[in-house]
């Protein structure tokens, strides 16, 4: 990893952070700190004709969006200094027509027209049309907007839309709703393919990625470049953004702990930061999961509880391309979901090939994501909010003293707290994975370096906890009634220890026994191996 760069002998000037804005001109008029993209934007615009681009909320979509419109409308003074000032031809202005869905929530389809409706006769004013006599439908009148404005300028169109999908993602718990504000949407956009001869360039961008046969039925030839490499940064900001552009920020704070914490969002390519979450830690001066409380994902946990999610498996699923777009008001796969809200990413893929697509390897981008996203999923697998916040203190001082009594106890206690009224209720109760969900989500939720199916040369460890200059492996069953110790004979008999013998740290093996009739942690068995001394036996 490395290091903040030191200061150089003229020290940057600090500058404004750009907090909430989504406007290039706010930007570089009021002196505010910009990561030029200018270029990466020019090289899109020159490799296609329409493209589609899904990111997480708050990762600097619009400004893309404003970005690419201040480019075709031609003011060169906001580009000065930046990649696009020598590559960009100022002679030619185009017509620019944006939509934007980002503000406000619409209750139903009838709103939603009303407001698209809006939005063009705000561009036919602006672009000096006049009103439009004796076309009442709206793709109708959108198609004679695009007409007109090729006309009136001499130039082919440019159109922008902004967060296309938020109409129907503010419906996902109701899916009637969702699918008449589907359906009002792909009409307007089904209007683009036909006027292709009257468009220079066009840019959808939202978060979630609806499949071609419901919201892009018709748009053959626009260009998803959600899972290419070349543009996996042009929203969000680098390592090196961070160690350049914000070097005047760094000072008292841990380099590594910002990646820690923020950095991991990956799509094939270069990892970027969340915008938003670097730019509160720049003005806050402390680590908090600011992009994760801007939306709890109310739906999605609702989701993966109704699925009867097994929670370990968040930190290394596996999907192929056409999973991570399955995506649909009447089919929403959760993987697809984690996804593309930005709740899990790309850690790798295996290569595609003429026979095989390639198989993605998904996982939480950073600890914020993993801690706050497990903190949330307690509650939907019965645990009172009420008892993970004292136990959350607790636990890290329980393994750093080796405390395996108290640490039996307290994790007993979070099972009993789940009231019996939840199990009567909850099509969860009958899910072994139950179990195991509830203590791995319980770590997760900490912030500790968690390893999950922890992959040794004899098997896979079920899970892994490195913290205060410990090893701690776990190995889970679930029985009946009474513990077997079965599940420390597993660790000792597949010599699990081995993985992290060379590490020179004191390692735990800690077998757990759920039992069935009682719900709860049956067996706790610990026994500890200092490195060099040979296993000490139970404590």
């Amino acid at each position: 990893m490395s290091a903040a760069p030191s200061s150089p002998s003229f020290p940057q000037p600090r500058r404004r952070l750009p907090i909430g804005l989504q406007t290039l001109r706010e930007i570089r008029e009021q002196g505010h700190y910009y990561v030029d993209k200018t270029g990466l934007a020019i090289d899109l615009i020159e490799s296609g004709k329409a493209c589609f681009l899904s990111r997480p909320r708050r990762f600097g979509k619009s400004l893309l969006v404003d970005t690419f419109k201040e480019l075709f409308e031609g003011d060169r003074a906001l580009f000065a200094g930046l990649a696009a000032e020598s590559r960009w031809d100022w002679s030619r202005r185009h017509p620019v027509i944006r939509l934007s869905f980002g503000g406000g929530r619409m209750r139903d389809r009838a709103e939603l027209e009303q407001r698209i409706g809006e939005m063009l006769d705000e561009h036919r004013e602006r672009l000096g049309l006049g009103p439009l006599e004796g076309v009442q439908t709206l793709t109708g009148r959108f198609a004679a907007l695009l007409r007109q404005a090729q006309a009136h300028r001499g130039e082919p169109v440019v159109v922008l839309v902004d967060e296309y999908d938020k109409p129907m993602l503010d419906h996902l718990d109701d899916r009637d709703r969702a699918a008449s504000m589907r359906d009002a949407l792909q009409s307007l956009y089904s209007v683009l393919k036909d006027a292709d001869a009257h468009l220079k360039f066009v840019f959808l961008t939202g978060v979630s990625k609806f499949s071609k046969v419901s919201l892009f039925s018709g748009l053959n030839h626009l260009q998803d470049i959600t899972l290419s490499p070349r543009w996996s940064a042009l929203c969000g900001y680098t390592d090196e953004d961070l160690d350049t552009v914000f070097a005047p920020e760094l000072p008292g704070l841990e380099r590594a702990q910002i990646r820690r914490w923020y950095n991991g969002y990956n799509w094939g390519g270069t990892r970027v930061y969340n915008p938003f979450d670097v730019l509160l830690l720049f003005q806050n001066r402390t680590f908090q999961p600011y992009w994760f409380e801007t939306g709890t994902p109310t739906f999605l946990v609702k989701l993966l509880a109704e699925r009867q999610f097994f929670t370990p498996d968040l930190s290394r699923l596996q999907s192929d391309a056409s999973l991570l777009s399955s995506f649909d008001v009447e089919r929403i796969e959760p993987e697809a979901l984690l996804f593309q809200a930005g709740y899990l990413t790309l850690h790798g893929s295996t290569p595609a090939t003429a026979e095989d697509e390639p198989i993605y390897t998904l996982g939480y981008p950073n600890r914020e994501v993993e801690s706050a996203l497990n903190r949330v999923l307690l509650p939907a697998y019965g645990v009172p909010a009420r008892q993970v916040i004292p136990s959350r203190l607790q636990v890290r001082e329980l393994l750093q003293r080796r405390d395996w009594a108290g640490l039996q106890t307290l994790l007993t206690a979070l099972f009993a707290s789940i009231p019996h009224d939840w199990y009567r209720s909850n099509p969860l109760a009958g899910f072994e994975g139950h179990y195991a969900s509830v203590f791995y989500s319980h770590f997760a939720a900490l912030g500790l370096d968690l390893r999950v199916e922890d992959a040794t040369s004899h098997g896979r460890i079920d899970m892994t906890v490195l913290h205060a200059g410990q090893v701690c492996i776990f190995e889970f069953k679930v029985v009946h009634t009474v513990a077997t110790g079965e599940a420390l004979r597993q660790i000792r008999a597949r010599g699990y220890a081995d993985k992290y013998r060379n590490r020179g740290e004191p390692i735990h093996l800690i077998g757990v026994e759920f039992g069935r009739a009682v719900r709860n942690v049956v067996g706790f068995e610990v026994e500890t191996v200092e490195v060099g001394r040979g296993d000490l036996g139970p404590v």
